[in-house]
């Protein structure tokens, strides 16, 4: 892979340890913010990209301590607007690969209308979205995925908001790539962000992190051993929804155009729901699908192809430079009060 194609220059042999800084790392101990640091500095060697030409840019939050870490070039940026930055630097830079870094509060909260627009504009970005289901660098409040009625110190009654599901977000606002990991499962995060940095256009990755001070174990369905057996739906591109014990597996299927889990020994081959990950519109569904009335969907929900945004704002420069020849900008500025495109 090369973020500027055939003519990019070879990436030297690289190791995990060539993405590691020289800061210190500063979150709290156990948090599940180690293991996805650890599972993105392993796969950046097998990328093929020069470190000078990666780019990390982060919001605010305990995510975004993730560009001093990297041994990459970075951006920390303002609270929520690092898809604003990110989107420039793909428009000015477009050779770089970009990846932006954030949570669910600095993603999806105040900086859910700029996830908006880099989503449905299809940037050439690698989005890693780390879903804790609270604020924790704040110490403790309920963010835009707690779920209803979730007690915190901003809710002590418990949360009258319904929460946003990531992946639905993503889908709707138009993402070409969409996928969710967890950050216990090592290798399958490691395959997962391989697979998100390796898309051509806006690529949305949900983690599903651990965050053992302020809302431990919130995902511990994926985490518990039983809890994961009975619950994990592992996507496949081509292969049926089947989930469960191996003796006892269990498979969602379409009651008409609606979701239904049934045991896989009780329908026929043909009635299967095989996981396809061009189907868009399959994918909003499994998207929707959450414990305890269903499995959890792992993996690649969609990936498909469109225009990328900033090749095509290229494309419209230079036949502008075609057409008319280029610019003086200084000139134009100081022609009049007004002027006018033809």
């Amino acid at each position: 892979m090369s973020p500027s194609g055939a003519d990019a220059k070879e990436a030297p042999k690289y190791t995990k340890k060539d993405f590691e800084s020289d800061q210190d790392v500063r979150w709290c101990p156990g948090c599940g913010d180690y293991a996805i640091l650890s599972a993105v500095q392993k796969a950046m060697p097998d990328l093929g990209i020069p470190k000078e030409d990666i780019v990390f840019i982060s919001g605010i939050g305990c995510s975004s301590r993730f560009p001093y870490y990297m041994n990459t070039y970075g951006f920390h940026t303002i609270h929520g607007r690092a898809p604003a930055l990110a989107t420039g630097l793909r428009l000015a830079r477009p050779d770089l690969k970009v990846f932006v870094v954030t949570g669910d509060g600095d993603g999806l909260s105040i900086g859910g209308n700029h996830m908006l627009h880099v989503l449905r504009r299809n940037v050439n970005v690698t989005i890693l979205l780390f879903n804790n289901r609270i604020y924790g660098l704040t110490k403790g409040q309920y963010s835009p995925t707690s779920e209803l009625g979730k007690v915190t110190k901003s809710t002590p009654m418990g949360s009258a908001d319904r929460p946003v599901n990531p992946l639905a977000f993503a889908l709707g606002c138009g993402a070409t790539f969409v996928a969710r990991t967890v950050d216990r499962n090592i290798p399958h995060m490691e395959e997962t962000l391989k697979r998100a940095a390796h898309h051509h256009g806006a690529a949305f990755l949900e983690i599903l992190q651990n965050c053992n001070v302020y809302n431990d174990l919130a995902w511990n369905v994926m985490y518990d051993k039983e809890q994961k057996v009975q619950y994990e739906l592992r996507l496949q591109h081509g292969k049926p929804l089947l989930f469960g014990p191996a003796d006892d597996r269990s498979a969602v299927i379409m009651d008409g155009v609606v979701p239904k889990v049934v045991k896989a020994k009780d329908v026929p081959e043909s009635a299967l729901w095989t996981h396809d990950e061009r189907n868009v519109n399959a994918a909003k569904l499994l998207a929707d699908l959450f414990a305890p009335d269903f499995p959890i969907p792992v993996g690649v929900l969609a990936a498909v192809e469109a225009p990328v945004y900033e090749e095509l704002m290229l494309q419209q420069e230079q036949k502008a430079i075609s057409d008319r020849g280029p610019g003086d900008i200084a000139k134009l500025l100081t022609s009049g009060d007004t002027w006018k495109i033809s």
